[in-house]
């Protein structure tokens, strides 16, 4: 049987992965049964040793799981060891911007005393649309790929 290297983790064996790097340190099967709440160490077993034949993962003497490479998965980043959906950082963007907009809108309205400006106020609702939809995209993500389990 041949091994692939290199390929994506997906569904529960991305979850038993981001666990892994999460981790930092060597894992057997019980302790990713535990954090990544799975149903058994035999089914943590058999991702460890699915992600160990993609070459993501090696076994030390211990026979424990640690990670051999820290590889990319679409649509997220690693920041550290967490693995966090691209479309949270984007969401994090427009809340910068809308951040600079009120201050803005305050500095204009209660500093100058001049009325809010309308064009600043419909770039407000629109960049107000977009941080929701790319935070809720986000955590829909975050929940499909079950990397909020990882947490211990």
């Amino acid at each position: 049987m041949t091994s692939t290297t290199n390929t994506e983790p997906v569904g529960t064996s991305l979850s038993v992965y981001s666990y892994v790097v999460k981790k930092g340190e060597p894992v057997g099967p019980r302790e990713v049964m535990r954090g990544a709440n799975l149903s058994s160490p035999s089914v943590a077993y058999w991702h460890l040793q699915k992600l160990e034949n993609s070459g993501l993962l090696e076994k030390n003497q211990a026979g424990e799981y640690i990670v051999k490479e820290k590889t990319s998965i679409s649509g997220h980043i690693w920041i550290g060891r967490n693995l966090v959906p691209r479309l949270m950082c984007y969401s994090l963007f427009f809340l910068g911007v809308l951040i600079i907009e009120g201050a803005i809108l305050s500095v204009q309205y209660f500093v100058s005393a001049q009325p809010p400006n309308l064009a600043l106020l419909y770039l407000m609702a629109t960049n107000i649309i977009a941080f929701v939809l790319f935070l809720a995209e986000g955590l829909l993500l975050r929940r499909k790929t079950g990397t909020e389990k990882t947490g211990y």
